[in-house]
């Protein structure tokens, strides 16, 4: 029989592994690592994963989501990511942990650069893993942009 203390201990380091999937899934994302990001996803094709990306529909499937992953990795010279906001969720085999993703990220490079412009954006998102024999794997990931007010709508309001 456990004691409120192992379960306390049990439930931290749950927390714990699940932080670190989640961190492992934006480095693999910052380093262009397909495989890394790949091999935190839910295995086998049949499971119905997720994933929404700012302003894409909702894709199913793992084949699908990660050619998305492929695409976006293709296409990003750039990205850094720093999560703030961070919180865990758990019940049984299942954790959510919501953030808000402060990313920074360029496109290819221009003539005569070596980087692209540098663009700043923020997403709050929802990521769900689950417990598997190997770890805390990714079901779900949806990111949604945080609409920050301009300072010509703060100058429309102050002319009213």
């Amino acid at each position: 029989m456990t004691g409120p203390r192992e379960e306390y201990e049990e439930a931290a380091a749950d927390i714990e592994s699940v932080e670190q999937a989640n961190t492992a899934f934006y480095e693999a994302m910052e380093r262009g690592d397909f495989d890394a990001l790949s091999a935190l996803w839910l295995p086998g094709e049949d499971l119905t994963i997720s994933c929404v990306h700012p302003g894409w529909p909702v894709l199913t499937g793992r084949g699908e989501v990660l050619r998305s992953y492929a695409l976006i990795m293709a296409n990003t010279e750039y990205i850094q990511f720093f999560l703030t906001d961070v919180g865990v969720a758990m019940t049984g085999d299942t954790a959510l942990v919501t953030c808000t993703e402060n990313i920074l990220s360029g496109g290819p490079a221009e003539e005569g650069n070596s980087l692209g412009p540098l663009v700043g954006q923020l997403v709050v998102a929802t990521n769900v893993f689950r417990r598997t024999p190997d770890g805390w794997k990714l079901w779900s990931h949806h990111g949604s942009p945080v609409l920050a007010e301009t300072d010509e709508e703060d100058d429309e309001e102050s002319s009213s």
